[in-house]
């Protein structure tokens, strides 16, 4: 019987896109690298490439096999963004649409064989059109092998791996830098007996760059309580360390010890080169014991207090005639 499998067109883009022990700080994955040709002064760790609307711009990238045997790589460029989990620099797949460094730039092959512990070096030009907008264009250049791994086991996964070496192009212009913070939302965790375990929130919000610059925000968190007692005040580490220009990330922030009973405020600063933002949301801590007596107290008197209005307009309040005594 035929395995079936799911392929990851995601490629489990084995995206070694960070720095690695190989030329010019090579993208890297143990097998190949994908890196930027080194000139005679100094190497070069991504393409940092700057042109005006109109402008061709070339440049060569290096392929390299660290392999036994030959290996045959599809060469395409791609846009980049930010991934939703994390934030993370990610690429574009080659079945997506290009809009940017992916469809402006062409590789002089678009499959290239490299042999057993060599690497072969390939032009490639880069195209600004006309009417490019300014600021950054991150992008990148990929080496995919197109074999599918289809794994071991009844149900096995189909994966493709790709390596690619950044591209951080910047179209000349003016350059708006700005960033904004939206959707905070406080969700609490509470032991259904107050004082007995322990309390929790997570504080959730979307980080979003709304400038055409690539940023590094960083995040001021601060929890407020009743008559303005400060709760939380903390900078956030688990924030992208590239945010792209026009790319927006879901967070969250884990608030362990949260109050079990407050009112109060949260408020969420971002900022970056020349921009800074916030926005707050508030939240009412109440243990959830707490809250179905308040409930049940609630419902229980407005029923009662419905009853007398009745009993009152009925002239239950004196019979009629009563002799006082």
């Amino acid at each position: 019987m035929r395995k079936p499998y799911a392929l990851l067109l995601s490629l489990l883009l084995s995206l070694f896109l960070a720095a690695a022990a190989a030329p010019a700080h090579a993208a890297d994955n143990g097998s190949w690298s994908v890196y930027p040709a080194a000139s005679r002064i100094a190497a070069r760790p991504y393409f940092y490439l700057s042109a005006d609307p109109g402008q061709t711009i070339d440049d060569k990238v290096v392929v390299s096999n660290r392999t036994s045997r030959p290996l045959t790589f599809r060469l395409y460029a791609a846009d980049a963004y930010n991934t939703a989990r994390d934030g993370g620099f990610a690429v574009r797949t080659v079945a997506e649409r290009q809009r940017g460094v992916g469809a402006w730039a062409r590789p002089a092959k678009t499959r290239v064989t490299v042999p057993a512990h060599g690497k072969v070096t390939v032009p490639f030009t880069l195209s600004v059109p006309e009417g490019a907008e300014p600021g950054d264009h991150p992008g990148a250049l990929v080496a995919l092998d197109e074999r599918i791994d289809k794994g071991d086991g009844a149900v096995a996964l189909g994966v493709q791996r790709a390596v690619a070496a950044r591209v951080y192009l910047r179209v000349g212009g003016p350059t708006v830098p700005a960033i904004a913070v939206e959707d905070v939302h406080v969700s609490h965790h509470q032991p259904l007996v107050p004082g007995l375990g322990n309390s929790g929130a997570t504080i959730s919000y979307t980080l979003r760059n709304t400038g055409n610059v690539t940023l590094n925000p960083k995040v001021e968190l601060r929890a407020t309580g009743l008559f303005g007692r400060t709760l939380l005040a903390r900078d956030l580490v688990k924030t992208p360390g590239e945010l792209l220009p026009g790319q927006r990330v879901r967070l969250s922030e884990p608030w362990r010890g949260a109050p079990q009973l407050d009112w109060g405020n949260v408020k969420l600063t971002a900022s970056a080169k020349s921009t800074r933002e916030s926005a707050s949301a508030s939240f009412f801590a109440l243990p959830w014991l707490v809250a179905v007596v308040l409930f049940v107290a609630i419902v229980v008197g407005g029923v009662l207090g419905v009853r007398f209005r009745l009993l009152r307009r009925r002239g239950w309040s004196r019979p009629r005639g009563a002799a006082a005594h």
